[in-house]
């Protein structure tokens, strides 16, 4: 669904310039639920921003469902926005419009893409729990209430992939799990493909990949050793959860043989505030070692 390869993007101003990727390498197949995290100012929400239509890339590769983003026209990312993807955002603000219905801020999309509203509507509204709140305006929603009516609104046109910019941010941790646990639910309902951008680590829990950008790059992998529905088989038959074994993390290394250490690893007195590390490949394993003194 994703391909990103070398993906660069810079913002430029009269006196000013700032890399927001420096490089990235990012696939995503169809279907899948992952996250990517990370700092502020690492690059997620630009990343998440070109992968909505909403920036342009300044080089590299950047192809969601085989369709080249960066040859896009105007008119190419209006279709490609209107057809493709689904947008969350933290903000309801820029997803709902308060003086209408909930029913009604869904029907509004679907209205202009000249589709019967109603039905379709209330089918949204039904999956992600809120068939009861139709006709309540959003002052008379709570704050995960009115995200699940976000969330329908990005779903109307039927998008392939859905992508939420910390959809949990202004969330309690309840509200949080109701949230993500509907993403889930959606993606296995539906077969959507789902990225969802957050600076909560806690959502490896929920997720079966996370990705970290780390200064514009993707510096690490954090996989599920098994699926978060085994993982939930396993406790209803009375299992123990073991988060240590759960996950297991793998550094990146990119096209160019280069890889990014985990910050902790580094503050290691052996290595703190060293800018060299010596490289041996010892029976099969390649190790780190600090400079010699």
């Amino acid at each position: 669904m994703i391909h990103c390869d070398g993906l660069v993007k810079i913002y430029k101003t009269d006196d000013l310039e700032v890399v927001a990727l420096q490089g990235l390498d990012l696939h995503v197949e169809a279907g899948e639920l992952m996250a990517i995290i990370g700092n502020s100012g690492s690059g997620k929400s630009t990343l998440l921003n070109m992968l909505g239509g909403l920036d342009r890339p300044s080089a590299g590769t950047l192809l969601v469902d085989e369709k080249d983003l960066l040859k896009f026209a105007e008119r190419d990312l209006v279709k490609y926005k209107r057809e493709t993807v689904g947008f969350v955002w933290q903000n309801n603000a820029r997803n709902l419009i308060p003086y209408l219905t909930a029913l009604e801020n869904v029907e509004l999309p679907i209205l202009l893409k000249g589709r019967r509203k109603r039905l379709r509507a209330l089918e949204l509204l039904d999956a992600v729990g809120l068939s009861h709140r139709i006709k309540n305006r959003l002052s008379e929603l709570s704050g995960g209430e009115q995200q699940r009516v976000a969330i329908a609104i990005a779903l109307a046109n039927e998008p392939k992939l859905l992508l939420a910019d910390e959809p949990t941010g202004s969330l309690d941790t309840r509200m949080s799990d109701q949230i993500l646990d509907l993403f889930r639910e959606l993606n296995r309902k539906i077969g959507i493909t789902v990225v969802i951008v957050t600076h909560d680590p806690l959502l490896a829990r929920k997720v079966d990949r996370v990705v970290a950008i780390r200064d514009g790059k993707t510096s690490s992998e954090i996989i599920r050793r098994q699926s978060y529905a085994e993982e939930l088989a396993e406790l209803e038959r009375g299992g123990l959860f073991k988060h240590e074994e759960s996950h297991v993390e793998y550094a990146v290394i990119d096209k160019a043989g280069r890889l990014q250490i985990p910050a902790n690893y580094l503050q290691a007195d052996e290595f703190k505030e060293k800018n060299k590390v010596r490289v041996e490949m010892e029976e099969g394993r390649i190790i780190l070692y600090p400079p010699e003194e």
